[in-house]
């Protein structure tokens, strides 16, 4: 990077010819104050040492000077204190920003193993004048006990950067980053050089040390800017650093941004494999260690704990390889491998379009997968997976809001709005939906016009490429138009006025969106910024959503039990009386990555409980379920996430199951979840042929075992059923009748919605 002005044309070089004149004063004011015989650098048992920035030659305009003087213990206090006066006074005299301290060689070193942010200090130590061999000792000792005690002091190193990065955030995604503190910033650079002198890893160490000489640069520049020390590049400096610099101020905020992600991206690599050498005997215990790849899905492995490409994986050949393996490190909460991020960037074949439902469904399941989200998703945009799925990201990567309530960029954003809309999903009927819009709302941004406007259109084509259906396509673009809709009248109409709820209805137009929108708006909020969702503006967006739901229609029309949306065309429905009690037919067909098992057998009380149950025995992880009954005929379509069933192995398994031969509250226990607790309520219908159960929850083993069970032990039926998993949502419908085949009354729905919710606890 150069400069636009002479007296900033070589940074590094000004900055080494600041520590050059600090060393000529300083060793001035020692000559003075501790005359020797020859060498003023020689002095016997005394000795200046830089230490930090100071001690590795560079210092920025106001960076502090970071001294100490060091003292043979056999030296009398009265003069090692007459020494530090000398060169002391006269340099606060010319008010020299000053941190320093007087110690022995010993007390440096006790220092150094109590605090290992001392301890990286004096690893950089430089002799500035006097008893060089002191100071030569003394680094000597240290290096010493740093890597005697490496495994100890870097866990102290990862703690305190951990809290570091919780308190500054990172420097790429941060709204006003802290050039030093921050994630991926100046301080990291040096825990790399720290990490190093360990001999436990090895770091590249050219790159680091490029792209900390390039932030040093900056904070040349922003040093001369404010005439004062200051690491935070805040927006309202960023025109006078930039022309300084001789960029663009939305350049420099760019470069900076992507200086930090880089250094950020070599720091996770670097713990990554100290984590691999001071824990190995961790992770024999936890069973987790293993030179070999352990496969958990088609072409994705687990190698330890990063999630990898199996031997046989063909991204080439395999276009939803890169989602397949994204969702299951998200969902796992485990990194993705770099080497497999940066394989899947240079080979993965391209999806066709509109997307496969295959790769829809990891879609969601990426994008729902709560904080385990964030790392992967970074991974795939750093190796430039991401530009290959969704090409309009450049636009806002890495970009800085133009709000300052904003704490993150834009980017950064929109994936925290996705982990904060996961929270939520259990509010709305489609949190698929909500997770694409969630992604998508602030695509427009980066684009002349209302970013709400711009991005309506944007959004629209891209989850019709990504393989949404128009209806699914065009609720994403709404809730992208709509996103800033109900803050926006909640804190600027009279929302007591009956007019303001009735405006509001006629663009929500159905309670369903109205979800979607209040749980995308509340989501937007919180990862926005804390006053972003005070008590007074969720009061004031809840007090609008709830008027605005009296507005509208709040029924649900009741769906032929006898004809199903989803059901295929080719598998035909059950015929009364065809079938003998112990008669059970079963058929398998590949269906989108897993299995379409269709399963007919005579209708009876628990009978989907105990297909269901069987199942899960299997292994067999459910997606989605249709169930119709015809006289005493009932015929179930299950999808399954598992490509190679056998029918006639399934068939023989379910048989006992069916016959009442296996004790499946025994065998089934439904795996507690932490976290939002599951929602079941009785739907309200204008016209009632059976009564409509909903739960919502989260999926897993047992769960459509638990719910058909908790019902037929009341001795109800199950008519028909619409279940669906959107990530690990469930959303389960459940047409239930009594033994009349008739909708139950209000007392009997209640103790099912009871009984239901009991069950899921």
């Amino acid at each position: 990077m150069t400069s636009a002005t002479d007296d900033v044309e070589e940074p590094a070089q000004d900055r080494a010819d600041r520590a050059h004149e600090a060393d000529r004063l300083l060793r001035r004011l020692f000559a003075s104050a501790a005359p020797t015989s020859g060498d003023p650098r020689a002095g016997e048992g005394l000795a200046l040492v830089a230490v930090g920035g100071y001690g590795r030659s560079e210092l920025s305009p106001f960076s502090d000077l970071d001294v100490v003087l060091l003292h043979d213990s056999g030296i009398p206090a009265e003069r090692v204190q007459e020494v530090a006066e000398a060169i002391w006074y006269p340099l606060w005299d010319l008010k020299v920003d000053l941190d320093h301290s007087v110690r022995d060689a010993a007390q440096m070193r006790e220092t150094a193993q109590q605090d290992h942010r001392a301890a990286m200090g004096m690893l950089d130590a430089r002799t500035v004048a006097g008893d060089s061999g002191l100071v030569l000792a003394l680094r000597s000792h240290v290096l010493a006990d740093w890597r005697r005690d490496a495994r100890r002091r870097v866990a102290e190193v990862r703690d305190a950067r951990e809290e570091r990065v919780e308190r500054f955030g990172w420097l790429a995604h941060t709204a006003v980053p802290d050039l030093k503190e921050s994630g991926g910033g100046l301080r990291d650079g040096v825990v790399l050089r720290a990490l190093v002198a360990t001999w436990l890893v090895d770091v590249p160490q050219a790159e680091s040390e490029h792209l900390r000489s390039e932030l040093l640069d900056v904070r040349d520049a922003l040093h001369a800017v404010v005439g004062r020390r200051n690491d935070r590049l805040g927006p309202e400096l960023m025109v006078d650093v930039a022309e300084r610099l001789g960029q663009d101020p939305e350049q420099l905020d760019l470069h900076v941004r992507n200086v930090g992600r880089r250094m950020a991206h070599l720091s996770a690599l670097t713990w990554r494999r100290i984590e691999d050498v001071i824990d190995p005997a961790l992770k024999r215990r936890a069973g987790t260690h293993n030179a070999r790849v352990q496969q958990v899905d088609q072409g994705v492995g687990r190698l330890d704990d990063e999630v990898v490409l199996t031997p046989d994986a063909s991204p080439g050949k395999d276009p939803v390889l890169g989602l397949r393996a994204a969702s299951h490190a998200a969902v796992a909460g485990l990194p993705l491998g770099s080497s497999t991020a940066a394989r899947l960037a240079r080979d993965l074949a391209p999806l066709p379009e509109p997307w496969p439902e295959e790769a829809r469904r990891r879609l969601v399941d990426l994008l729902t997968a709560g904080p385990g989200l964030v790392p992967v998703w970074d991974e795939l945009d750093y190796a430039g997976v991401v530009d290959r799925w969704l090409p309009e990201w450049s636009a806002i990567r890495l970009r800085g809001s133009s709000s300052p309530v904003h704490r993150f960029t834009v980017d950064r954003h929109s994936v925290e709005t996705c982990v904060a809309a996961t929270a939520l999903r259990r509010d709305v009927d489609r949190p698929d939906l909500l997770a694409v819009a969630a992604l998508l709302h602030d695509i427009g941004k980066g684009r002349p016009g209302d970013h709400s406007v711009v991005g309506e259109p944007v959004a629209l084509e891209i989850a019709r490429r990504w393989g949404f259906s128009e209806k699914e396509s065009r609720t994403i673009s709404r809730l992208v138009r709509w996103h800033l809709l109900l803050p926006t009248v909640a804190t600027r109409r009279d929302i007591e006025d009956p007019s303001t709820a009735a405006n509001v209805a006629e663009i929500v137009e159905t309670t369903g969106f109205l979800d979607l929108l209040a749980a995308l708006t509340e989501a937007d909020a919180r990862s926005t910024a804390p006053s972003a969702w005070s008590s007074w503006r969720s009061g004031l967006v809840h007090g609008l959503i709830e008027k605005t739901r009296d507005v509208l229609d709040d029924t649900v029309a009741d769906a032929n039990p006898d004809t199903y949306v989803g059901w295929p065309e080719h598998v035909p429905l059950p015929r009364a009386g065809v079938l003998g009690p112990e008669d059970l037919e079963v058929t398998v067909e590949e269906h989108h990555g897993g299995s379409l098992l269709t399963v007919v057998t005579a209708d009876r009380p628990g009978i989907t409980a105990q297909i269901a149950g069987g199942l899960a025995l299997q292994g067999l992880a459910v997606r989605s379920v249709r169930l119709v009954t015809a006289g005493d005929a009932a015929a179930s379509l299950w999808e399954v996430s598992r490509p190679d069933v056998d029918p006639a192995v399934l068939r023989e398994r379910l048989r006992p199951v069916i016959a009442g031969e296996v004790d499946l509250p025994t065998r089934m226990r439904l795996k507690p979840v932490e976290g939002a607790t599951s929602r079941v309520r009785i739907v309200p219908q204008s016209q009632q042929t059976a009564t409509l159960l909903e739960v919502r929850a989260q999926d897993r083993r047992g769960l459509v075992w638990t719910v058909s069970n908790a019902i037929a032990e009341l001795g109800y039926s199950i008519r028909s059923a619409h279940l669906s998993t959107y990530g690990d949502e469930a959303r389960d419908v459940f047409y239930v009748v009594d033994a009349d085949g008739d909708a139950l009354d209000e007392a009997s729905a209640a103790r099912v919605r009871v009984a239901v919710d009991a069950a899921l606890v």
